[in-house]
């Protein structure tokens, strides 16, 4: 009698056979808790020991344990002055291997430091993630007053230019399960209404750009345009950044345009295409 062979589910290559194991003994509990640790401290400006215990909910001599590992690596640093702990160059090589992998920063910087250059304000790379905005990396203007999105700052898409650049491409499902979530206000410009939100977008469509109008801080303004993929969809957002005194609105047809530009040279760098306008599912004007 031959024997039956029960053929197991094959094993995606790079995991372990408990992958799908999500319980407590199959996790590493204190590197969890260092990675929180890191998480907040490269959430702020820089921490004192208690200051971050606190944040992070840790004693101070776990928390202390946790830094000495990581100052071993790199991974962090501690001001002399002042006694405050940072994100140190270690931390920084680490998650540059995300860009790499991306390609879309190295493709992009060129069109940026040209932006830059033809703008005179800070040219800004940002890509979704969770439903936010998240910075990759920018290129800063010489000018004294200006603005500063380190990479990894995160904002909500509604009130961030490239933000609204990327809902206005976005299928119409996907953008209410987005603003279902809540439309916060963080000045009085930001547009909390969802009707106004929609309204800004179709606009942003029209004409191929977005204005952050002070709608995240107040002083600020935004312009920015959508990168796409080989299938037309938004994957990223190129911007520039600056005061309202040198950012005008009666200049934003004209960065507008520049943005627009730049925008599609990099999807064109990167083997995407432009969408046409009008395609199915996205927001559109009627009549």
């Amino acid at each position: 009698m031959k024997k039956r062979h029960i053929m197991a589910e094959p094993r995606t290559r790079g995991r372990p056979r408990a992958f799908h194991d999500k319980s407590e003994q199959n996790t590493v509990q204190s590197l969890d808790r260092a990675l929180g640790i890191l998480r907040v401290l490269s959430e702020s400006s820089g921490l004192t020991l208690t200051e971050l215990a606190q944040a992070a909910d840790q004693s101070p001599a776990t928390v202390y344990r946790v830094l000495s590992t990581f100052q071993a690596h790199g991974m962090v640093e501690l001001e002399a002055e002042g006694q405050r702990w940072h994100v140190g160059a270690g931390a920084f090589r680490v998650g540059s291997a995300f860009l790499r992998r991306t390609k879309l920063a190295e493709r992009a910087r060129g069109a940026m430091q040209t932006l830059m250059r033809e703008t005179g304000e800070t040219a800004n790379l940002g890509v979704e993630e969770k439903d936010e905005v998240l910075f990759l990396t920018q290129v800063e203007t010489h000018e004294a007053i200006r603005a500063f999105f380190p990479p990894g700052t995160r904002s909500p898409m509604h009130v961030s230019g490239i933000g609204k650049a990327l809902l206005a491409y976005y299928p119409i499902t996907r953008v209410a399960r987005i603003m279902a979530q809540g439309l916060p206000g963080f000045t009085a410009a930001s547009l909390t209404d969802g009707i106004a939100l929609e309204n800004d977008l179709i606009d942003t469509r029209a004409r191929g750009y977005a204005i952050d109008n002070e709608e995240r801080t107040e002083g600020m303004r935004c312009i920015a345009a959508p990168i796409f993929n080989a299938h037309g969809e938004p994957v990223a957002g190129l911007s520039i950044s600056g005061p309202v005194f040198r950012l005008s609105l009666e200049r934003a047809k004209d960065m507008g345009e520049l943005v627009r530009t730049a925008a599609a040279g990099v999807t064109e760098a990167t083997g995407g295409r432009v969408p046409q306008k009008g395609a199915a599912g996205s927001l559109a004007r009627p009549g």
